[in-house]
């Protein structure tokens, strides 16, 4: 939520409770007006996403218990954030490499045109292409990224002539991964960073 900007005249002859006042007057309007789900949520909700994010196949008993509630206002605030949209889905995560895809190739695309119907016919049918995990528009020299999982060049050549064969491209670059250093679906929110910063901390400190 954006910081809203309020003048406070702290004037003496304005008393405390008539300055309060008038700046409840004027946060109250913006903070209607930009509020979002992430507004509700407490450092309760923060532990369950922390736990969810790592582990979503937890029981419900073993959340409440880490977080230190009953199970069924555990359970009420995991469904609250399910239909805030917050939580989106769970799903297994699974090895490429133990299911034979283990080449990782980011696409650079600069587009051939950038009319309507040249961005509706790419975008739906890249989208479609199913070697294809992630699917960016960009900022900056390059108007999309894709990130593709295929078992072995061979697959990413084939893959390469369907995506040139949608429709005219100006330029595509092809960046094959050689190591995985980090890929997590954990979002970095303020539990996370909390909790790493706090581990940092304790190894600086067992090091001294």
């Amino acid at each position: 939520m954006t910081n809203p900007t309020v003048f406070i005249d702290y004037r003496k002859n304005i008393p405390l409770r008539d300055q309060r006042d008038r700046v409840l007057s004027q946060i109250a309007p913006l903070l209607q007006a930009d509020s979002a789900p992430s507004d509700d949520m407490d450092a309760l909700d923060h532990k369950i996403l922390a736990i969810l994010q790592e582990d979503a196949s937890l029981p419900i008993a073993e959340i409440a218990a880490r977080i230190g509630l009953s199970q069924t206002p555990c359970w009420k605030r995991i469904q609250k954030l399910e239909a805030a949209g917050v939580v989106m889905r769970r799903v297994a995560l699974l090895s490429p490499e133990k299911l034979g895809l283990g080449l990782s190739v980011y696409v650079s695309i600069v587009a051939g045109e950038h009319s309507d119907s040249w961005l509706e016919r790419f975008t739906q049918q890249v989208a479609k292409m199913p070697e294809v995990v992630e699917f960016h528009r960009m900022a900056g020299d390059v108007d999309y990224i894709l990130r593709v999982v295929v078992p072995d060049m061979s697959a990413f050549d084939e893959f390469y002539k369907r995506l040139i064969a949608i429709t005219p491209l100006r330029n595509v670059v092809s960046r094959f991964a050689i190591e995985r250093i980090k890929a997590t679906t954990a979002l970095p929110f303020p539990a996370v960073v909390e909790k790493a910063a706090r581990s940092a901390r304790i190894a600086e400190a067992a090091a001294i």
